[in-house]
């Protein structure tokens, strides 16, 4: 039977037992979600399909049934079910879920849905699209050298393709999917997916030799930037004036929980050096790094690395304790409007202005917040 640790670590079940603090009210919560999934079944296509295919479909409809199954809906729930049928339409020969093209992106995103039904009926599907995936990781077949950049990493697509760079976001997602797929934390691609974080993190040393980590500002060490390749790019917006990376407020969550997920120690300097950050960082009002741009994809990855850090009080720089899970849902339902969706009205950047996407990745947060 597939192993589900990724299902373990999102869920944060090995963390330690919870403490009681100023968490929000449960009830109150689920309101928000079910206002939230309700816009989204609302979008919902006769084919099964969530929203407009402009944000990467299957990916975009992966990703709302992930938040609608997290959120208490089960796979006998019609608008789930339809959506599933969609997804195994999307299964292709060689294992991937995907359709014209993202097929790392979408595949990843396809598997974490599937396994979180729990549907035995799926797991032959799951087993499949891991092992496809693992095609796509740089290192793999030793295409790479292990000093190659690109090591462990993958891209939005098949390497070679449009697409096919690797980089964190893409990464991070392949990481958490390919444990869903039932991938131990010994397993040789989730070590390579190690490398590849460490050399996405500005911490010069051991495990990360690259150039541009040597120029890291003082405020962004410890952080993580989105493709270490934007470092020989002159025109590049995310190169400092010293010659380094500006490390992301999304990218670091995302960096963080990989780590905690691939069972990396909390006392790991490199862990340590990803918290320093964040406590120098810590906010809700932006995404650290990009403004306005990504807001809601730092929620959820903001959610996802609070989660399996497993601190319901978390101690920014000046010793001052965020209850995060109530400041992350009071922060969302705040801004969500009156038909239950979410939008980045302050950025198009990334489709977030699409308010399909903006509540996908709202509610896939806040269902970490109960």
């Amino acid at each position: 039977m597939i192993r589900r640790q990724f299902l373990v670590a999102s869920t944060a079940a090995v963390i330690a037992p919870r403490f009681l603090t100023a968490a929000p009210d449960a009830k109150a919560v689920q309101a928000v979600i079910d206002k939230g999934i309700a816009f989204l079944v609302s979008k919902q296509q006769a084919n099964g399909m969530f929203g407009s295919p402009r944000a990467g479909e299957p990916g975009l409809t992966a990703l709302i049934l992930t938040g609608m199954l997290r959120g208490g809906k089960t796979v006998n729930d019609p608008a789930v079910a339809k959506g599933l049928k969609y997804l195994e339409s999307k299964i292709q020969p060689d294992g991937g879920i995907y359709d014209r093209g993202l097929s790392n992106y979408t595949t990843s995103l396809a598997i974490m849905a599937l396994a979180q039904t729990k549907d035995a009926k799926y797991n032959d599907a799951i087993a499949a699209a891991g092992k496809y995936l693992r095609t796509l990781q740089y290192g793999d077949a030793a295409d790479v050298p292990d000093s190659d950049a690109k090591f462990g990493g993958a891209g939005y697509g098949k390497k070679g393709e449009r697409g096919g760079g690797a980089d964190l976001s893409n990464t991070h997602f392949f990481l958490e999917a390919l444990m869903a797929s039932g991938a131990a934390r010994d397993d040789p691609a989730v070590k390579r997916a190690v490398v590849f974080l460490g050399r996405s993190q500005n911490l010069p040393g051991e495990f990360n030799t690259l150039d541009y980590a040597k120029h890291a500002d003082a405020a962004d060490k410890g952080g993580f930037v989105y493709n270490s390749a934007d470092a020989a790019d002159t025109k590049s917006p995310k190169r400092t004036a010293a010659g380094g990376l500006r490390s992301e407020g999304g990218m670091t969550y995302a960096g963080l929980k990989s780590f905690l997920y691939a069972g990396v120690s909390k006392d790991d300097p490199r862990v340590q050096a990803a918290l320093g950050w964040i406590r120098k960082h810590y906010t809700l009002d932006e995404n650290p790094g990009q403004a306005a741009n990504g807001l809601f994809y730092y929620y959820h990855t903001f959610a996802k690395a609070m989660a399996a850090l497993g601190e319901d009080q978390f101690a920014d720089d000046k010793g001052v304790k965020h209850d995060w899970k109530k400041e992350l849902f009071d922060k969302l339902k705040g801004m969500q409007k009156a038909d239950g969706s979410w939008t980045n009205e302050k950025s198009k950047a990334f489709l977030e202005s699409m308010p399909e996407l903006a509540t996908a990745f709202a509610v896939l947060a806040l269902t970490y917040c109960k």
